[in-house]
């Protein structure tokens, strides 16, 4: 698939060369154009000197950025976003790291209200960027939580995930993401405070399929 990376740094980055290297293309853009290009050059993809133009042929358009960029973002991209599925990947974290900025709902859904008529998913959001070229440990693929509304498009982030060796589970409604960005807190959290190494991910355990 087609797809756009909107930031640069170590998640847009590692996402983009891990969707190379699993076959599909991607667009990338960033603040920095010049950034962008350097990233692009890095891992193969190729580089949007804007937001608008990294997203026009996508498929798939993937939020890589600081949650506290993504309202001025979403509403730049929103007539843009039309027609694409939206892999909101972002964390709302504060200027300080130390706690969320949201507070009964979850970022993505505060994402979806600002792009109406376009499906937002929750995915990537609970996976270090160093471990998107590296999705297992011991041999057990690292899982990938998904959560929207959208059917057709939860299955298009699921191919994703999928590809690059992740195991995809699905966490349900949008409502979801609430809980999946508090994982994520909670990984942040836990490497920060005593000094890991930034490697450890999410794995369920136990029998996932219906008797």
């Amino acid at each position: 698939m087609h797809v756009a990376i909107i930031g640069s740094g170590n998640v847009g980055g590692a996402l983009a060369g891990a969707a190379i290297a699993a076959g599909h293309s991607v667009t990338l853009s960033a603040a920095d154009a010049a950034h962008a290009a350097e990233v692009a050059g890095r891992t193969g993809a190729t580089a949007a000197a804007t937001n608008a133009e990294a997203v026009r042929d996508a498929d798939v358009v993937v939020l890589a950025i600081p949650g506290l960029a993504v309202p001025a973002v979403a509403d730049e991209l929103r007539d843009a976003l039309q027609g694409k599925v939206v892999i909101d990947s972002t964390n709302p974290l504060n200027e300080s790291f130390t706690d969320t900025f949201t507070t009964d709902r979850s970022a993505a859904e505060e994402l979806q209200e600002r792009v109406p008529g376009v499906p937002v998913i929750k995915a990537f959001n609970t996976i270090f960027a160093s471990r998107h070229g590296n999705p297992s440990e011991g041999g057990q693929p690292l899982d990938a939580y998904i959560a929207g509304d959208d059917a057709a498009a939860k299955a298009k982030a699921a191919e994703l995930a999928g590809s690059l060796g992740y195991r995809v589970i699905d966490a349900g409604s949008l409502r979801m993401a609430r809980a999946l960005e508090e994982m994520a807190f909670l990984n942040i959290s836990l490497n920060a405070g005593n000094g890991w190494t930034w490697q450890s991910g999410w794995k369920l355990v136990g029998p996932t399929e219906a008797q």
